[in-house]
């Protein structure tokens, strides 16, 4: 199978690396610096190892995975790369300026795709001198377990490079969806207000777990609003809803107050030991 570039080393994109690894592409793995990409490459390492542990694949088959993932912090690696995707911070000026190092080194035929979770995918392409290659492949966390990708197409996406996305998104197991190039798309527009509404009930007196558990023994969703806020990262959904709420002009998408509390009083969930829950 051919080459895939990923270019930037934390949860998400080490997970869309391993994920596309296990799918039997030759992967590289790029960031600014060694040191993430030595922790990214242990975390694979552990993943992998811990399903040969549990007997869901042979120490073969792992170290094929593995042998077919180099690190690096080149660009020049990108070369012969048919597919690029970015997994940067979400901030339009580390997109922009990763986009801008895409285009100079990727191959002239690359397909070039974006992780965001929201931002506008033509103000990303602007950065390129070839905004037909480029179009949004929404992974979600974990990226190697989660289904589902997001297929968004900027006003400039060729027919030829949104093919080739969804082929690749077939070809790692994952199920896309079209969504449009507005805030938030189609999960966070409507995930990220369910949990902001879930704070808003916590603000209001009841309990988080009191919270969860209707949503979780009444709509028999696997995880309650708080604890979804929790593993997400309270900062990071304090940050899409507030921009859902600038981009939309609408008051259903402020953010509840208790959310900025939360982030400045440095309980950020899961990452941080603290959220609406304490974790050990």
């Amino acid at each position: 199978m051919s080459k895939v570039a990923v270019i930037g080393s934390g949860l998400m994109g080490g997970g869309i690396a391993q994920a596309c690894a296990v799918a039997g592409y030759e992967v590289v793995n790029l960031d600014i610096a060694q040191e993430p990409l030595d922790r990214a490459q242990a975390l694979v390492a552990k993943l992998m190892n811990k399903k040969v542990a549990k007997g869901k694949m042979t120490q073969e088959e792992c170290d094929e995975v593995l042998g077919l993932m180099r690190y690096s912090t080149d660009y020049a690696d990108l070369a012969g790369a048919r597919f690029v995707i970015e997994a940067v911070p979400e901030r339009l000026d580390f997109k922009e300026s990763t986009f801008a190092k895409m285009d100079e080194f990727a191959d002239e035929d690359a397909v070039l795709l974006t992780n965001t979770s929201g931002i506008d995918i033509d103000a990303i392409a602007a950065a390129t001198k070839r905004p037909e290659s480029v179009l949004g492949m929404h992974f979600f966390y974990p990226a190697p377990v989660m289904k589902l990708v997001e297929l968004i197409r900027g006003a400039a996406t060729s027919d030829e490079a949104f093919a080739a996305a969804k082929e690749l998104a077939d070809q790692i197991g994952k199920t896309s969806v079209t969504a449009p190039n507005q805030p938030g798309f189609i999960v966070n527009r409507i995930i990220v207000p369910y949990q902001n509404e879930g704070a808003f009930l916590v603000s209001e007196g009841c309990t988080p777990e009191d919270v969860d558990n209707g949503m979780k023994l009444g709509c028999n969703h696997p995880m309650g609003p708080c604890e979804l806020m929790d593993f997400t990262g309270i900062d990071v959904v304090y940050a899409t809803m507030k921009g859902l709420y600038e981009s939309f002009g609408d008051e259903k998408y402020r953010p509840c107050p208790l959310l900025k509390e939360m982030i400045d009083a440095g309980h950020l969930g899961r990452k941080t030991g603290r959220g609406f829950y304490t974790y050990e």
